[in-house]
């Protein structure tokens, strides 16, 4: 977009633009208070009395354009121009309230909301894409038959709009009975979020939700098994029975967005349909099953409810700390003074809070540094959960480490922690990330970050998780890249590796063998069991070597967050920064200067590189979800928030490096 801005004196005569009292032109969007980068380009015309402007529009709404001469407005001056939305782009539009699985009865309606939206993200409310309902088609399929198999599925669309919301109704009746695959698509292209998964009931198959289902476990060598499925608010499990009596678990499931269900046809032994069970993390189960769909479905609505309603990061996000509030409704929020000394701050802020009950810790800190006059109007309050977050998790405090000497690894809890570092610190360190986050819900000035960067096993411990091997690419890339990846990529026949793993003391020498299951030193790896070594082997490297430390710090933490609650997230939504420098290992020379301009203010490096930067380069969580990245250049400061994709993060990125990159604060 670009305007020209021609200059005269009083008395009409061309007033030259490269003159010291040059024109100044400011471009914000009122509605989001951000300055728009523009730029400037005096025309070499006769007189030299025309500037160009040109600036960059991708939000719509309200811009003001502020146009001085000499620091004075120009006549008219504030103009204000509204940008209308562009045309509906299909990739851009979804679902609100998104699942990935739909639990529907036979016969009743149920409605989606659409919210169209344009190149740049911005919903539109374009009179074409709202007023046409055959813009919007639906097509559904039955899974599990074969295509020549699958017969037509009995569906009912209609499709309404409300122009002022900007949404599109989408209501859905089906009358057959089975799950099925669903696609909606804006003018034949599909939407962003646009495939999901339907189950549909009948109103007898809604009354048998409460019962077991009985399984068979269709195995492609072993003889199929006779087993029984429950599904509780919190697990699916899988059982079988001894002698009829004694009940055995064979898997179990978290309900959670993580464990996926995919639905086949029926097994060529019992002919039942069949529901393969994948959590990314056990090996999938195949279960064949009369009541598969009633099984699924039961499955479906215990995590809808558990996740709030919602599949959404931003939404479960929004129904933690809903829930979150809940939780501590009945504890007064007011002020409890914390008396710490900065030269001592973790053993006086542990000697502050040796008593504090539950209902101390929901409390509003109100916190004293001895010998300094400061009152805590929110300043000291922020600075002591910073320095306290520093003392914790600070590999320099020995209580936290890295797998490696890169400062940006994450860190973990440290099994070789100094023994004057008690495991009451971890209940303290615990207790303090579940102050930040119950602090976070209420909102505002209250909002707590954090400061640390917990390795992937960790996080996955935390929300109840277990080990496996994928975790080493995150948390320990040198290990996976030398062992790991070694062993999933070669023949273990001729190497001479058991269930056992050696370890060293600081001296280099060999301190003990620790079997990884009883036999381990006398069972060899092989091609067959090597993922179960691997498994075992992120067991015993990420989990068991820091059971206590863990343990602890979990009990610290559920006295303030409850388990359940933080359930609802997997380990990935807990963490941003393995996308952010993916992203940046795919930037282009010239991206990598804009990117180094937006943060630091300079294109280029100094002669000493990263290392010569004086304030160091950081990487800081800003208190804010999907919106553009932000820079204190003063401090070479990156503000990254948290995001729902990977995808989300490189559009942000891009788009706050090639508008925002001259310097302009983007809030």
């Amino acid at each position: 977009m670009a305007f020209r801005v021609h200059l005269f004196y009083k008395n009409g005569q061309p007033f030259p633009a490269h003159r010291p009292v040059g024109l100044r032109v400011h471009i914000s969007h009122v509605e989001l208070a951000v300055e728009i980068p523009v730029t400037q380009e005096v025309l070499q015309e006769p007189n030299s009395n025309v500037v160009k402007v040109a600036f960059t529009v991708r939000k719509a709404g309200r811009y003001e354009i502020t146009v001085k001469l000499g620091g004075l407005n120009v006549a008219y001056s504030p103009y204000y121009k509204i940008f209308q939305p562009g045309m509906v782009v299909p990739s851009k539009t979804k679902i609100v309230c998104h699942f990935s699985t739909l639990v529907l009865t036979c016969g009743q309606p149920h409605t989606l909301q659409i919210v169209p939206r344009d190149e740049y993200d911005n919903p539109t409310n374009n009179s074409t894409s709202l007023r046409d309902e055959h813009n919007y088609s639906l097509s559904i399929h039955e899974l599990g038959p074969q295509e020549e198999e699958s017969t037509g599925v009995s569906f009912e669309k209609s499709v309404t709009s409300n122009r002022q919301t900007c949404q599109v109704f989408l209501r859905l009746t089906l009358h057959s009975r089975g799950c099925f695959h669903a696609c909606i698509s804006y003018q034949n292209q599909p939407i962003n979020n646009g495939e999901f998964d339907i189950i549909v009931l009948t109103a007898v198959d809604e009354e048998d939700e409460d019962s077991p289902s009985e399984c068979h476990t269709p195995e492609k060598v072993k003889k199929p098994k006779k087993v029984y499925c429950y599904v509780s608010p919190k697990q699916f499990s899988v059982k079988e029975f001894y002698l009829k009596i004694i009940p055995w678990r064979l898997y179990t499931f978290r309900v959670c967005p993580g464990t996926k269900f995919s639905y086949l046809g029926p097994d060529p032994v019992h002919k039942l349909l069949t529901l393969v069970v994948d959590d990314g993390i056990q090996p999938p189960v195949e279960l064949s099953c009369k009541e598969r769909n009633i099984l699924a479905a039961t499955f479906i609505r215990s995590l809808h409810k558990n996740i709030g309603g919602s599949e959404t990061f931003q939404d479960k996000v929004n129904f933690f700390q809903r829930e979150l509030r809940q939780v501590h409704m009945k504890r007064p929020h007011s002020k409890v003074t914390l008396k710490v000394s900065r030269h001592a701050l973790l053993e006086s802020s542990l000697k502050a809070t040796r008593n504090f009950s539950i209902s101390d810790w929901s409390k509003n800190f109100e916190v004293v540094f001895q010998d300094e006059e400061a009152l805590d109007w929110g300043g000291p309050r922020r600075e002591w959960f910073e320095l306290i977050c520093k003392a914790l998790f600070d590999t320099t405090n020995q209580l936290f480490t890295r797998f490696s000497d890169n400062n940006q690894a994450l860190v973990h809890p440290n099994p070789n922690r100094p023994a004057y570092l008690r495991l009451k610190m971890y209940e303290f360190a615990g207790r303090l990330v579940g102050k930040c986050l119950y602090e976070s819900s209420l909102g505002g000035a209250y909002k707590q970050l954090v400061r640390a960067r917990f390795t992937r096993s960790f996080l996955a411990q935390i929300i109840g998780l277990r080990m496996h091997y994928k975790y080493f690419e995150t948390d320990d890339p040198e290990f996976y890249k030398s062992k790991v990846c070694f062993i999933l990529n070669n023949d273990m026949s001729e190497m001479e590796l058991v269930f056992a793993e050696e370890k060293y003391n600081k001296s280099g020498q060999l301190d003990k063998v620790v079997e990884l299951m009883t036999g381990g030193a006398q069972t060899p790896v092989t091609n067959a069991n090597k993922i179960f070594y691997l498994n075992l082997l992120a067991q015993y490297r990420l989990a068991s070597q820091v059971k206590e430390e863990v343990e602890h710090f979990l009990k610290g933490l559920n006295e303030l967050v409850p388990e359940n609650l933080l359930a609802i997230f997997d380990e990935n939504e807990l963490e941003v920064m393995r996308w952010f420098w993916t992203v940046v290992s795919s930037l282009t020379q010239e991206e990598l200067a804009r990117l180094l301009q937006f943060t630091t203010g300079s294109s280029q490096l100094p002669p000493g590189g990263f290392a010569a930067l004086c304030p160091s380069f950081q990487i800081i969580a800003a208190p804010t979800h999907s919106t553009l990245p932000t820079a204190h250049t003063c401090f070479n400061q990156l503000c990254l928030p948290t995001y729902d994709s990977y995808e989300e993060v490189h559009r942000m990125l891009q788009l706050a490096i090639s508008e925002g990159c001259e310097g302009f604060g983007m809030l």
